[in-house]
């Protein structure tokens, strides 16, 4: 069931709303590393900003612009950018001998670890993917094709993520998470330097077309994505667009995190088919930034996400097809069933003049899961675009 929590005073909690720079999560120096560094690997290429102007039309919007990370580096989501780096980051100088003797960790929902992997690979060093109960076996084949080695852990992704930073400090492995359960973790603001260099394209092409959003709507997780996403256009716009966060309404930790005022863990079994999102536990690393930045926070239930797939998949609305999946549409998701309930229409100013990116964080990674979540062939999807 969906449900909107709007945080009130959000403009003089965050700098009066005004452009310029906050309390970022990201150091400055490894943000500028990132944005240099990534661009020069192999099989960089910039993904595209996508026009969806018949999903406009149809939810009573001015434009639509999602962000497509399908195409990154071949991995299928815009997480290659981040775990890659983390390991880039970590064994900077260190010697190619020394590299095969070190071991990189972490938990995942799947595409984290999987990018995660593959940068140990490409460095030659051992790699261990943490991996819960609910993780498809697909994700998990796709992990080990990178060479690492999966081991499952009973639970929800919060039990991995635990686990994987005792072991990690057992053995003296090197923790490479995506989300902060300790405060001085300083791997997660290296995962998050990465994305900045989708905010980057997206910017310069936002620039090109001299377009502002009016809003922004991004999946949450454990909210590394969107401190990264809403940190960015912050410090660029302020609070001109609205920020809004979209999470499952079965794994909702950002959501009850926003209503309590304070990081809250949420328990259960966070079974969620948006299994990237399936976090019960808010990255510290993440939080500042998205209480400075986020006024609104949505919860949607799966079935919105599974209707988006399919119509994305169909071309419903006139659209190109697109192979997007269940992670990845959470945006579009929430802005659809924002756009259809009146009440969080009016709360959220959508109007015809609306102006809304959103961003698919990931293709089909899952092709047999989103087969059996849409009905729909994944490879004629791809080629009903081509």
């Amino acid at each position: 069931m969906a449900a909107l929590f709007s945080r009130e005073a959000l403009e003089s909690s965050s700098g009066g709303g005004q452009p310029g720079p906050i309390d970022y999560a990201i150091p400055a120096p490894l943000r500028a590393k990132a944005v240099s560094v990534i661009p020069q690997w192999p099989g960089y290429h910039p993904t595209p900003l996508i026009s969806l102007p018949g999903m406009a039309k149809e939810l009573g919007v001015g434009s639509i612009l999602t962000k497509y990370e399908a195409g990154r580096f071949g991995l299928g989501s815009f997480k290659a950018l981040g775990g890659a780096f983390a390991v880039a980051n970590a064994l900077e100088g260190v010697t190619p001998e020394a590299a095969r003797q070190t071991t990189v960790v972490t938990a995942s929902d799947g595409n984290h670890g999987l990018s995660v992997a593959w940068g140990a690979r490409q460095h030659g060093c051992t790699c261990k993917i943490y991996l819960h109960e609910h993780v498809s076996e697909d994700r998990a084949e796709l992990i080990r094709q990178q060479g690492a080695e999966v081991v499952r852990i009973a639970g929800t992704y919060d039990d991995s993520t635990h686990q994987a930073l005792e072991d990690a400090r057992t053995h003296g492995w090197i923790l490479l998470s995506d989300t902060a359960i300790a405060e001085d973790d300083e791997a997660p603001g290296a995962v998050m330097a990465g994305y900045t260099v989708m905010m980057q394209e997206i910017l310069a092409d936002l620039d090109c077309c001299e377009t502002i959003p009016s809003h922004v709507f991004v999946q949450g997780g454990c909210g590394g994505l969107a401190a990264a996403v809403f940190g960015v256009l912050f410090e660029k716009w302020g609070n001109v667009p609205r920020y809004v966060m979209v999470e499952p309404d079965k794994a909702d930790c950002l959501f009850q995190s926003a209503r309590a005022g304070r990081p809250v863990r949420i328990e259960g079994d966070l079974d969620t088919v948006m299994g990237g999102l399936s976090v019960g536990e808010v990255s510290l690393t993440a939080w500042e930034t998205i209480v400075r930045t986020v006024g609104d926070f949505l919860t949607i239930p799966d079935a919105a996400a599974i209707q988006m797939m399919k119509a994305l998949g169909q071309g419903r609305f006139g659209d190109a097809p697109l192979l997007a999946g269940d992670a990845g549409v959470a945006g579009l998701a929430g802005l659809s069933v924002a756009a259809g309930d009146p009440r969080i229409r009016e709360t959220l100013g959508l109007t015809a003049g609306s102006i809304v990116l959103t961003i698919v964080t990931e293709g089909a990674v899952d092709r047999s899961g989103y087969a059996r979540l849409t009905g729909l062939d994944p490879q004629h999807v791809a080629e009903a675009r081509a």
